[in-house]
Protein backbone atom coordinates (compact mmCIF):
# COMPACT_ATOMS: atom_id res chain seq x y z
CA UNK A 1 0.00 0.00 0.00
CA UNK A 2 1.34 3.40 -1.01
CA UNK A 3 1.28 6.30 1.38
CA UNK A 4 -0.88 8.51 -0.87
CA UNK A 5 -3.51 5.83 -1.27
CA UNK A 6 -6.47 6.00 1.09
CA UNK A 7 -6.50 3.10 3.60
CA UNK A 8 -9.40 0.75 3.03
CA UNK A 9 -11.12 -1.28 5.73
CA UNK A 10 -8.99 -4.38 6.30
CA UNK A 11 -11.94 -6.68 5.72
CA UNK A 12 -13.41 -4.86 2.71
CA UNK A 13 -12.66 -4.94 -1.02
CA UNK A 14 -10.11 -2.72 -2.74
CA UNK A 15 -11.67 -0.39 -5.38
CA UNK A 16 -9.45 0.36 -8.30
CA UNK A 17 -12.34 1.40 -10.67
CA UNK A 18 -13.77 0.14 -13.92
CA UNK A 19 -14.27 -3.27 -15.46
CA UNK A 20 -10.54 -3.87 -15.54
CA UNK A 21 -10.46 -3.89 -11.78
CA UNK A 22 -13.26 -6.39 -11.60
CA UNK A 23 -11.44 -8.68 -14.03
CA UNK A 24 -8.25 -8.52 -11.99
CA UNK A 25 -10.14 -9.31 -8.83
CA UNK A 26 -11.66 -12.33 -10.47
CA UNK A 27 -8.24 -13.52 -11.67
CA UNK A 28 -6.81 -13.02 -8.17
CA UNK A 29 -9.51 -15.15 -6.61
CA UNK A 30 -9.01 -17.81 -9.22
CA UNK A 31 -5.20 -17.98 -9.28
CA UNK A 32 -3.63 -15.78 -6.60
CA UNK A 33 -5.27 -16.87 -3.38
CA UNK A 34 -3.22 -19.47 -1.59
CA UNK A 35 -4.97 -22.04 0.47
CA UNK A 36 -4.10 -21.56 4.18
CA UNK A 37 -4.86 -23.67 7.19
CA UNK A 38 -5.35 -22.22 10.58
CA UNK A 39 -2.51 -23.11 13.01
CA UNK A 40 0.20 -22.89 10.35
CA UNK A 41 3.25 -20.69 10.16
CA UNK A 42 3.22 -18.74 6.91
CA UNK A 43 5.42 -16.13 5.34
CA UNK A 44 4.15 -12.62 4.80
CA UNK A 45 5.33 -9.19 3.68
CA UNK A 46 5.21 -6.13 5.92
CA UNK A 47 3.10 -3.51 4.13
CA UNK A 48 2.62 -0.88 6.84
CA UNK A 49 3.95 -0.01 10.31
CA UNK A 50 1.65 2.04 12.49
CA UNK A 51 1.91 3.31 16.02
CA UNK A 52 0.12 0.32 17.52
CA UNK A 53 0.14 -2.40 14.85
CA UNK A 54 2.02 -3.84 11.91
CA UNK A 55 0.11 -4.84 8.75
CA UNK A 56 1.30 -8.04 7.07
CA UNK A 57 0.17 -9.35 3.70
CA UNK A 58 0.30 -13.15 3.64
CA UNK A 59 -1.38 -13.45 0.20
CA UNK A 60 -4.85 -13.90 1.59
CA UNK A 61 -7.92 -11.86 0.67
CA UNK A 62 -7.17 -9.41 3.48
CA UNK A 63 -4.14 -8.21 5.39
CA UNK A 64 -3.52 -9.16 9.02
CA UNK A 65 -2.68 -6.78 11.88
CA UNK A 66 -0.17 -7.75 14.53
CA UNK A 67 0.19 -5.70 17.76
CA UNK A 68 3.49 -3.80 17.65
CA UNK A 69 4.35 -5.01 21.22
CA UNK A 70 5.00 -8.49 19.84
CA UNK A 71 7.86 -7.09 17.77
CA UNK A 72 9.26 -5.04 20.65
CA UNK A 73 9.49 -8.16 22.79
CA UNK A 74 11.63 -9.85 20.19
CA UNK A 75 13.94 -6.94 19.39
CA UNK A 76 13.61 -4.31 16.67
CA UNK A 77 10.74 -3.59 14.30
CA UNK A 78 10.84 -5.00 10.76
CA UNK A 79 10.98 -2.72 7.73
CA UNK A 80 8.22 -2.17 5.20
CA UNK A 81 8.68 -4.75 2.44
CA UNK A 82 10.53 -7.19 4.67
CA UNK A 83 9.33 -10.76 4.68
CA UNK A 84 8.63 -12.36 8.04
CA UNK A 85 7.08 -15.55 9.37
CA UNK A 86 3.78 -15.31 11.22
CA UNK A 87 1.31 -17.69 12.77
CA UNK A 88 -2.19 -17.93 11.28
CA UNK A 89 -4.56 -18.10 14.23
CA UNK A 90 -7.82 -17.59 12.29
CA UNK A 91 -8.77 -16.82 8.74
CA UNK A 92 -11.47 -14.44 9.87
CA UNK A 93 -12.38 -12.84 13.13
CA UNK A 94 -15.73 -11.23 14.03
CA UNK A 95 -14.90 -8.38 11.68
CA UNK A 96 -13.88 -10.64 8.82
CA UNK A 97 -10.14 -9.95 9.29
CA UNK A 98 -7.35 -12.53 9.21
CA UNK A 99 -5.76 -13.05 12.65
CA UNK A 100 -1.92 -13.30 12.75
CA UNK A 101 0.63 -13.64 15.58
CA UNK A 102 4.37 -13.04 15.57
CA UNK A 103 4.84 -14.42 19.13
CA UNK A 104 3.32 -17.78 18.33
CA UNK A 105 5.24 -18.05 15.08
CA UNK A 106 8.50 -17.48 16.90
CA UNK A 107 7.62 -20.02 19.60
CA UNK A 108 6.74 -22.62 17.02
CA UNK A 109 10.03 -21.98 15.27
CA UNK A 110 11.89 -22.35 18.57
CA UNK A 111 10.12 -25.55 19.45
CA UNK A 112 10.81 -26.89 15.95
CA UNK A 113 14.50 -26.05 16.36
CA UNK A 114 14.65 -27.60 19.85
CA UNK A 115 12.86 -30.71 18.62
CA UNK A 116 15.23 -31.03 15.68
CA UNK A 117 18.25 -30.58 17.97
CA UNK A 118 16.83 -33.19 20.34
CA UNK A 119 16.30 -35.68 17.55
CA UNK A 120 19.77 -35.15 16.06
CA UNK A 121 21.60 -34.82 19.40
CA UNK A 122 22.87 -31.40 18.40
CA UNK A 123 23.74 -28.76 21.06
CA UNK A 124 21.62 -25.64 21.62
CA UNK A 125 22.67 -22.24 22.98
CA UNK A 126 20.90 -20.42 25.75
CA UNK A 127 21.37 -17.75 28.40
CA UNK A 128 21.27 -18.62 32.10
CA UNK A 129 18.55 -16.45 33.61
CA UNK A 130 18.31 -17.57 37.24
CA UNK A 131 19.10 -20.19 39.86
CA UNK A 132 16.11 -22.43 40.61
CA UNK A 133 15.64 -25.36 42.95
CA UNK A 134 17.99 -28.11 41.87
CA UNK A 135 19.70 -26.21 39.07
CA UNK A 136 19.40 -23.35 36.58
CA UNK A 137 16.73 -21.86 34.35
CA UNK A 138 18.08 -21.36 30.82
CA UNK A 139 16.44 -19.33 28.05
CA UNK A 140 16.80 -21.28 24.80
CA UNK A 141 13.81 -19.50 23.24
CA UNK A 142 11.67 -21.21 25.85
CA UNK A 143 12.58 -21.69 29.49
CA UNK A 144 14.54 -24.91 30.00
CA UNK A 145 15.93 -26.62 33.11
CA UNK A 146 19.61 -27.46 33.63
CA UNK A 147 20.38 -29.70 36.62
CA UNK A 148 23.15 -28.68 39.04
CA UNK A 149 24.18 -29.20 42.66
CA UNK A 150 26.83 -26.60 43.55
CA UNK A 151 24.85 -23.46 44.37
CA UNK A 152 27.89 -21.15 44.62
CA UNK A 153 29.11 -22.23 41.22
CA UNK A 154 25.63 -22.00 39.71
CA UNK A 155 25.14 -18.43 40.92
CA UNK A 156 28.28 -17.35 39.11
CA UNK A 157 26.83 -18.67 35.82
CA UNK A 158 23.77 -16.39 35.79
CA UNK A 159 23.92 -14.18 32.70
CA UNK A 160 26.31 -16.47 30.83
CA UNK A 161 25.56 -18.00 27.43
CA UNK A 162 26.12 -21.74 27.49
CA UNK A 163 25.91 -24.68 25.11
CA UNK A 164 24.08 -27.84 26.15
CA UNK A 165 22.10 -30.76 24.79
CA UNK A 166 18.39 -31.50 25.13
CA UNK A 167 18.04 -34.79 27.01
CA UNK A 168 14.31 -34.63 27.69
CA UNK A 169 11.49 -32.92 25.76
CA UNK A 170 7.73 -32.65 26.28
CA UNK A 171 6.32 -30.15 23.80
CA UNK A 172 2.80 -30.48 24.98
CA UNK A 173 3.67 -29.60 28.57
CA UNK A 174 6.40 -27.19 27.54
CA UNK A 175 9.17 -29.03 29.44
CA UNK A 176 12.78 -29.00 28.27
CA UNK A 177 15.63 -30.57 30.26
CA UNK A 178 19.24 -29.81 29.34
CA UNK A 179 22.63 -31.35 30.10
CA UNK A 180 26.10 -29.83 29.68
CA UNK A 181 28.16 -32.94 30.42
CA UNK A 182 28.41 -34.35 26.92
CA UNK A 183 28.92 -30.89 25.40
CA UNK A 184 31.69 -30.09 27.88
CA UNK A 185 33.32 -33.44 27.23
CA UNK A 186 33.29 -32.82 23.51
CA UNK A 187 34.60 -29.29 23.93
CA UNK A 188 37.30 -30.49 26.32
CA UNK A 189 38.35 -33.22 23.94
CA UNK A 190 38.66 -30.69 21.12
CA UNK A 191 40.67 -28.34 23.34
CA UNK A 192 42.87 -31.19 24.52
CA UNK A 193 43.61 -32.23 20.97
CA UNK A 194 44.60 -28.69 20.07
CA UNK A 195 46.64 -28.18 23.25
CA UNK A 196 48.61 -31.38 22.75
CA UNK A 197 49.51 -30.27 19.25
CA UNK A 198 50.95 -26.91 20.31
CA UNK A 199 52.24 -27.66 23.84
CA UNK A 200 56.01 -27.55 24.32
CA UNK A 201 58.46 -27.01 27.16
CA UNK A 202 59.35 -23.39 27.81
CA UNK A 203 56.20 -21.91 26.31
CA UNK A 204 54.12 -19.43 28.30
CA UNK A 205 50.35 -19.86 28.27
CA UNK A 206 47.29 -18.89 30.27
CA UNK A 207 45.19 -21.37 32.19
CA UNK A 208 42.49 -21.52 34.83
CA UNK A 209 43.03 -22.72 38.40
CA UNK A 210 40.89 -25.85 38.56
CA UNK A 211 41.80 -27.29 41.96
CA UNK A 212 44.06 -26.46 44.93
CA UNK A 213 45.80 -29.00 47.18
CA UNK A 214 48.36 -28.78 49.98
CA UNK A 215 51.19 -29.45 47.53
CA UNK A 216 50.13 -27.29 44.59
CA UNK A 217 47.43 -26.22 42.14
CA UNK A 218 46.04 -27.93 39.05
CA UNK A 219 45.75 -25.59 36.06
CA UNK A 220 43.35 -26.23 33.16
CA UNK A 221 45.35 -25.40 30.05
CA UNK A 222 42.49 -26.24 27.71
CA UNK A 223 41.45 -29.87 27.80
CA UNK A 224 44.52 -30.92 29.75
CA UNK A 225 45.54 -30.20 33.36
CA UNK A 226 49.02 -29.27 34.52
CA UNK A 227 50.43 -29.29 38.04
CA UNK A 228 51.86 -26.06 39.44
CA UNK A 229 53.81 -27.28 42.47
CA UNK A 230 53.94 -25.06 45.54
CA UNK A 231 57.74 -24.81 45.23
CA UNK A 232 57.35 -23.33 41.74
CA UNK A 233 54.84 -20.67 42.73
CA UNK A 234 57.20 -18.12 44.20
CA UNK A 235 60.89 -17.55 44.82
CA UNK A 236 59.81 -16.70 48.35
CA UNK A 237 58.22 -18.75 51.12
CA UNK A 238 54.71 -20.11 50.44
CA UNK A 239 52.90 -21.80 53.31
CA UNK A 240 49.92 -22.97 51.22
CA UNK A 241 48.96 -22.49 47.54
CA UNK A 242 45.74 -20.73 48.61
CA UNK A 243 47.90 -17.82 49.81
CA UNK A 244 48.55 -16.96 46.13
CA UNK A 245 45.78 -18.54 44.02
CA UNK A 246 42.05 -19.22 44.22
CA UNK A 247 39.94 -21.64 42.19
CA UNK A 248 38.83 -19.92 38.99
CA UNK A 249 41.81 -17.54 38.77
CA UNK A 250 43.30 -16.93 35.35
CA UNK A 251 47.05 -17.46 35.63
CA UNK A 252 49.94 -17.22 33.21
CA UNK A 253 52.38 -20.11 33.61
CA UNK A 254 55.51 -21.57 32.04
CA UNK A 255 55.65 -25.19 30.85
CA UNK A 256 58.59 -26.76 32.71
CA UNK A 257 58.15 -30.36 31.58
CA UNK A 258 55.75 -32.20 29.29
CA UNK A 259 55.53 -35.98 28.95
CA UNK A 260 53.53 -36.79 25.82
CA UNK A 261 53.22 -40.49 26.71
CA UNK A 262 51.64 -39.96 30.13
CA UNK A 263 50.15 -36.53 29.39
CA UNK A 264 51.68 -35.07 32.55
CA UNK A 265 52.54 -31.39 32.51
CA UNK A 266 54.68 -29.61 35.11
CA UNK A 267 54.18 -25.86 35.32
CA UNK A 268 56.00 -22.94 36.89
CA UNK A 269 54.88 -19.49 37.97
CA UNK A 270 58.00 -18.07 39.58
CA UNK A 271 60.02 -18.91 36.46
CA UNK A 272 58.42 -15.96 34.70
CA UNK A 273 60.79 -13.73 36.67
CA UNK A 274 64.52 -14.06 37.30
CA UNK A 275 65.91 -15.78 40.39
CA UNK A 276 66.69 -13.02 42.94
CA UNK A 277 69.66 -15.06 44.21
CA UNK A 278 71.49 -14.34 40.95
CA UNK A 279 72.08 -10.74 42.09
CA UNK A 280 72.14 -11.31 45.86
CA UNK A 281 75.90 -10.74 46.22
CA UNK A 282 75.55 -7.23 44.81
CA UNK A 283 72.32 -6.36 46.56
CA UNK A 284 73.29 -7.75 49.96
CA UNK A 285 77.05 -7.49 50.22
CA UNK A 286 78.64 -8.30 53.59
CA UNK A 287 78.35 -5.32 55.93
CA UNK A 288 75.17 -3.99 54.31
CA UNK A 289 72.51 -2.71 56.70
CA UNK A 290 68.96 -3.50 55.61
CA UNK A 291 65.45 -4.22 56.85
CA UNK A 292 63.56 -7.50 56.79
CA UNK A 293 60.47 -9.27 58.10
CA UNK A 294 60.58 -12.21 60.50
CA UNK A 295 58.92 -15.13 58.68
CA UNK A 296 59.91 -18.11 60.82
CA UNK A 297 61.37 -18.94 64.25
CA UNK A 298 63.41 -22.01 65.20
CA UNK A 299 65.31 -23.04 68.33
CA UNK A 300 68.55 -21.79 66.81
CA UNK A 301 67.46 -18.51 65.25
CA UNK A 302 65.04 -16.43 63.17
CA UNK A 303 64.61 -16.42 59.39
CA UNK A 304 64.30 -12.92 57.94
CA UNK A 305 62.76 -12.22 54.52
CA UNK A 306 64.80 -9.49 52.85
CA UNK A 307 62.70 -9.59 49.67
CA UNK A 308 60.39 -12.20 48.09
CA UNK A 309 62.55 -15.26 47.54
CA UNK A 310 65.52 -14.10 49.62
CA UNK A 311 65.78 -15.04 53.29
CA UNK A 312 68.60 -14.87 55.77
CA UNK A 313 69.21 -16.40 59.19
CA UNK A 314 69.88 -14.47 62.39
CA UNK A 315 71.44 -17.01 64.75
CA UNK A 316 70.54 -16.68 68.43
CA UNK A 317 74.17 -15.80 69.14
CA UNK A 318 73.88 -12.78 66.82
CA UNK A 319 70.76 -11.31 68.41
CA UNK A 320 72.12 -9.49 71.46
CA UNK A 321 75.48 -8.28 72.72
CA UNK A 322 74.49 -8.72 76.31
CA UNK A 323 71.70 -11.26 76.69
CA UNK A 324 72.00 -15.01 76.41
CA UNK A 325 69.05 -15.67 74.12
CA UNK A 326 67.69 -19.17 74.70
CA UNK A 327 64.97 -18.82 72.06
CA UNK A 328 64.41 -16.13 69.39
CA UNK A 329 60.85 -15.58 70.63
CA UNK A 330 62.33 -13.80 73.65
CA UNK A 331 63.29 -10.92 71.32
CA UNK A 332 61.23 -11.14 68.10
CA UNK A 333 57.94 -12.52 66.78
CA UNK A 334 56.80 -13.67 63.35
CA UNK A 335 55.75 -10.62 61.33
CA UNK A 336 58.11 -8.18 63.09
CA UNK A 337 60.21 -5.84 60.97
CA UNK A 338 63.82 -5.74 62.12
CA UNK A 339 67.06 -4.00 61.17
CA UNK A 340 69.89 -6.38 60.35
CA UNK A 341 73.49 -6.36 59.15
CA UNK A 342 74.60 -8.81 56.42
CA UNK A 343 77.44 -10.88 57.89
CA UNK A 344 78.04 -13.41 55.10
CA UNK A 345 76.56 -14.41 51.71
CA UNK A 346 76.78 -17.84 50.07
CA UNK A 347 74.99 -17.60 46.73
CA UNK A 348 75.67 -21.21 45.72
CA UNK A 349 74.10 -22.59 48.90
CA UNK A 350 71.48 -19.79 48.96
CA UNK A 351 72.39 -18.79 52.50
CA UNK A 352 72.75 -15.37 54.08
CA UNK A 353 73.99 -14.90 57.64
CA UNK A 354 72.53 -11.87 59.37
CA UNK A 355 73.11 -10.11 62.66
CA UNK A 356 70.80 -8.00 64.80
CA UNK A 357 73.22 -7.02 67.53
CA UNK A 358 75.67 -5.59 65.00
CA UNK A 359 73.20 -2.79 64.25
CA UNK A 360 74.13 -1.24 67.63
CA UNK A 361 77.66 -0.70 69.04
CA UNK A 362 78.93 -3.43 71.36
CA UNK A 363 78.71 -2.05 74.92
CA UNK A 364 81.44 -4.48 76.00
CA UNK A 365 83.97 -2.94 73.61
CA UNK A 366 84.52 -0.01 76.02
CA UNK A 367 83.47 -1.75 79.24
CA UNK A 368 86.91 -1.36 80.88
CA UNK A 369 86.67 2.41 80.54
CA UNK A 370 83.39 2.55 82.46
CA UNK A 371 83.87 -0.18 85.06
CA UNK A 372 87.01 -0.86 87.07
CA UNK A 373 87.60 -3.46 89.80
CA UNK A 374 87.07 -1.98 93.26
CA UNK A 375 84.57 0.61 92.08
CA UNK A 376 81.13 0.72 93.64
CA UNK A 377 78.14 0.73 91.28
CA UNK A 378 74.38 1.03 91.63
CA UNK A 379 72.33 -1.60 89.84
CA UNK A 380 68.97 -3.32 89.68
CA UNK A 381 68.35 -6.98 90.48
CA UNK A 382 67.23 -8.39 87.12
CA UNK A 383 67.11 -12.10 87.86
CA UNK A 384 67.67 -14.56 90.73
CA UNK A 385 69.18 -18.03 90.35
CA UNK A 386 70.26 -20.76 92.78
CA UNK A 387 73.88 -19.63 92.57
CA UNK A 388 73.42 -15.86 92.69
CA UNK A 389 71.77 -12.76 91.26
CA UNK A 390 72.23 -10.93 87.95
CA UNK A 391 72.50 -7.19 88.48
CA UNK A 392 71.77 -4.84 85.57
CA UNK A 393 74.38 -2.08 85.70
CA UNK A 394 73.18 -0.44 82.44
CA UNK A 395 70.95 -1.56 79.58
CA UNK A 396 72.67 -4.58 78.09
CA UNK A 397 75.34 -4.95 80.78
CA UNK A 398 74.75 -7.37 83.66
CA UNK A 399 77.06 -8.48 86.43
CA UNK A 400 76.88 -11.62 88.57
CA UNK A 401 76.62 -11.32 92.32
CA UNK A 402 77.54 -14.82 93.51
CA UNK A 403 75.81 -16.19 96.57
CA UNK A 404 79.18 -16.48 98.32
CA UNK A 405 79.72 -12.71 97.94
CA UNK A 406 76.44 -11.63 99.50
CA UNK A 407 77.28 -11.71 103.23
CA UNK A 408 80.33 -11.95 105.49
CA UNK A 409 78.34 -13.40 108.32
CA UNK A 410 75.28 -15.24 106.97
CA UNK A 411 75.30 -18.66 105.41
CA UNK A 412 72.97 -17.73 102.50
CA UNK A 413 70.99 -20.68 101.16
CA UNK A 414 69.30 -18.77 98.32
CA UNK A 415 69.66 -15.17 97.01
CA UNK A 416 65.98 -14.51 97.74
CA UNK A 417 66.84 -14.53 101.45
CA UNK A 418 68.60 -11.19 100.94
CA UNK A 419 67.46 -9.74 97.58
CA UNK A 420 64.25 -9.22 95.61
CA UNK A 421 63.81 -8.96 91.88
CA UNK A 422 63.74 -5.30 90.80
CA UNK A 423 65.51 -4.11 93.95
CA UNK A 424 68.17 -1.41 93.58
CA UNK A 425 71.42 -2.20 95.39
CA UNK A 426 74.99 -0.97 95.58
CA UNK A 427 77.69 -3.51 94.77
CA UNK A 428 81.42 -3.52 94.28
CA UNK A 429 83.12 -4.69 91.10
CA UNK A 430 85.36 -7.61 91.95
CA UNK A 431 86.50 -8.75 88.54
CA UNK A 432 85.94 -7.83 84.86
CA UNK A 433 86.44 -10.13 81.83
CA UNK A 434 85.80 -8.23 78.59
CA UNK A 435 86.51 -11.16 76.29
CA UNK A 436 83.95 -13.46 77.95
CA UNK A 437 81.61 -10.56 78.75
CA UNK A 438 81.54 -11.22 82.50
CA UNK A 439 81.52 -8.92 85.52
CA UNK A 440 81.81 -10.31 89.05
CA UNK A 441 80.15 -8.25 91.79
CA UNK A 442 80.23 -8.32 95.56
CA UNK A 443 77.72 -7.13 98.13
CA UNK A 444 79.52 -8.07 101.32
CA UNK A 445 82.65 -6.29 100.11
CA UNK A 446 81.07 -2.89 100.69
CA UNK A 447 81.03 -3.74 104.46
CA UNK A 448 84.10 -4.35 106.68
CA UNK A 449 85.17 -7.99 106.94
CA UNK A 450 84.83 -9.06 110.60
CA UNK A 451 87.67 -11.53 110.14
CA UNK A 452 90.24 -8.80 109.56
CA UNK A 453 90.22 -7.93 113.31
CA UNK A 454 89.44 -11.38 114.68
CA UNK A 455 92.98 -11.86 116.03
CA UNK A 456 92.62 -8.69 118.11
CA UNK A 457 89.17 -9.62 119.35
CA UNK A 458 89.90 -13.31 119.97
CA UNK A 459 93.58 -13.64 120.86
CA UNK A 460 95.05 -17.07 121.58
CA UNK A 461 94.61 -18.11 125.20
CA UNK A 462 91.56 -15.95 125.71
CA UNK A 463 88.35 -17.32 127.12
CA UNK A 464 85.23 -16.96 124.97
CA UNK A 465 81.57 -17.85 125.25
CA UNK A 466 79.56 -19.22 122.34
CA UNK A 467 76.61 -21.36 121.24
CA UNK A 468 76.87 -24.68 119.44
CA UNK A 469 75.18 -24.28 116.05
CA UNK A 470 76.21 -27.46 114.25
CA UNK A 471 77.58 -30.92 115.04
CA UNK A 472 79.80 -32.99 112.74
CA UNK A 473 81.62 -36.30 113.05
CA UNK A 474 84.84 -34.47 113.93
CA UNK A 475 83.48 -31.86 116.35
CA UNK A 476 81.12 -28.96 116.96
CA UNK A 477 80.91 -25.47 115.40
CA UNK A 478 80.46 -22.74 117.95
CA UNK A 479 79.08 -19.31 116.97
CA UNK A 480 81.08 -16.63 118.75
CA UNK A 481 79.29 -13.74 116.96
CA UNK A 482 77.19 -13.45 113.79
CA UNK A 483 79.41 -14.60 110.96
CA UNK A 484 82.29 -15.80 113.16
CA UNK A 485 82.34 -19.48 114.09
CA UNK A 486 85.00 -21.51 115.88
CA UNK A 487 85.61 -25.25 115.82
CA UNK A 488 85.59 -27.35 118.98
CA UNK A 489 87.34 -30.46 117.72
CA UNK A 490 86.30 -33.79 119.23
CA UNK A 491 89.87 -34.22 120.52
CA UNK A 492 89.51 -30.97 122.50
CA UNK A 493 86.32 -31.91 124.29
CA UNK A 494 87.64 -34.18 127.05
CA UNK A 495 90.72 -35.91 128.44
CA UNK A 496 89.08 -39.24 127.85
CA UNK A 497 88.40 -40.67 124.37
CA UNK A 498 85.09 -39.52 122.79
CA UNK A 499 83.46 -41.50 120.00
CA UNK A 500 80.89 -38.86 118.97
CA UNK A 501 80.49 -35.17 119.87
CA UNK A 502 76.85 -35.60 120.90
CA UNK A 503 78.03 -37.76 123.82
CA UNK A 504 79.04 -34.54 125.56
CA UNK A 505 77.39 -31.58 123.79
CA UNK A 506 74.22 -30.71 121.87
CA UNK A 507 73.16 -27.99 119.41
CA UNK A 508 72.11 -24.95 121.40
CA UNK A 509 74.43 -25.53 124.33
CA UNK A 510 76.32 -22.44 125.52
CA UNK A 511 79.93 -23.13 126.44
CA UNK A 512 82.88 -21.21 127.82
CA UNK A 513 85.95 -22.23 125.83
CA UNK A 514 89.62 -21.44 125.39
CA UNK A 515 90.97 -20.03 122.12
CA UNK A 516 93.88 -22.28 121.07
CA UNK A 517 94.31 -21.23 117.41
CA UNK A 518 93.48 -18.22 115.20
CA UNK A 519 94.00 -18.02 111.38
CA UNK A 520 92.33 -14.94 109.85
CA UNK A 521 93.39 -15.87 106.33
CA UNK A 522 91.82 -19.32 106.55
CA UNK A 523 88.94 -17.90 108.61
CA UNK A 524 89.41 -20.50 111.31
CA UNK A 525 89.35 -20.35 115.10
CA UNK A 526 90.28 -23.38 117.16
CA UNK A 527 88.54 -23.82 120.51
CA UNK A 528 89.13 -26.21 123.41
CA UNK A 529 87.13 -27.33 126.40
CA UNK A 530 89.90 -29.63 127.59
CA UNK A 531 92.53 -26.91 127.70
CA UNK A 532 90.17 -24.59 129.53
CA UNK A 533 89.73 -27.27 132.19
CA UNK A 534 93.50 -27.57 132.57
CA UNK A 535 93.88 -23.80 132.83
CA UNK A 536 91.42 -23.53 135.71
CA UNK A 537 92.37 -26.81 137.50
CA UNK A 538 92.69 -26.01 141.30
CA UNK A 539 95.76 -26.94 143.53
CA UNK A 540 95.89 -30.49 144.90
CA UNK A 541 95.38 -29.36 148.55
CA UNK A 542 92.18 -27.69 147.47
CA UNK A 543 91.11 -30.82 145.68
CA UNK A 544 91.63 -32.82 148.86
CA UNK A 545 89.35 -30.40 150.71
CA UNK A 546 86.90 -30.62 147.82
CA UNK A 547 86.99 -26.87 147.26
CA UNK A 548 87.35 -24.78 144.14
CA UNK A 549 85.10 -23.98 141.15
CA UNK A 550 85.17 -26.29 138.18
CA UNK A 551 84.97 -25.06 134.58
CA UNK A 552 82.57 -26.52 132.06
CA UNK A 553 79.26 -26.11 130.39
CA UNK A 554 76.91 -23.65 132.07
CA UNK A 555 74.23 -25.55 133.88
CA UNK A 556 75.78 -28.86 132.66
CA UNK A 557 78.42 -31.37 133.74
CA UNK A 558 81.66 -30.40 135.50
CA UNK A 559 85.08 -31.51 134.38
CA UNK A 560 85.26 -34.05 137.23
CA UNK A 561 82.01 -35.52 135.93
CA UNK A 562 83.73 -36.26 132.61
CA UNK A 563 86.70 -37.94 134.35
CA UNK A 564 84.44 -40.00 136.62
CA UNK A 565 82.79 -41.49 133.55
CA UNK A 566 85.83 -43.61 133.01
CA UNK A 567 85.16 -45.43 136.27
CA UNK A 568 81.72 -46.60 135.25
Amino acid sequence: MKKDEPRQHLGGPRWEGGDAAEERMEDWYQTGVTEFEEGEVVRGRVVHIGSSEVLVDVGYKSEGAIPIEEFHRHGSLPKVGEEIEVYLEAKEDSEGLIVLSKDKADKIKVWDAITQAYEKGAPVEGRVVEVVKGGLAVDVGVKAFLSGSQVDLLASMVGQTIRSKVIKLNRRRGNVVLSRRSVLEEEREEKKKHTLQVLSEGMVLTGTVKNITDYGAFIDLGGIDGLLHVTDMSWGRVGHPSEIFQVGDQVEVVVLHFDRETGRVSLGYKQKSSDPWERVEKTYAAGTKTKGKVVSLTNYGAFIELEPGVEGLVHVSEMSWTRRVRHPSKLVNVGDEVDVIVLDVNRAAKRISLGMKQVEPDPWATIEQRYKPGARMLGRVRNLTDFGAFIELEPGVDGLLHISDMSWTRNVGHPSEILKKGQEIETQILNLDRENKRISLGLKQIQPDPWTTVQQRYPMGSRVTGKIVRLTDFGAFVELEPGVDGLLHISQMSNRPIGRPDELVSVGDELTLLVIRVDANERRIGLSLKELAHAIEPPKEMEERGGGRRAGRRGGKHRDDYDDDDEE
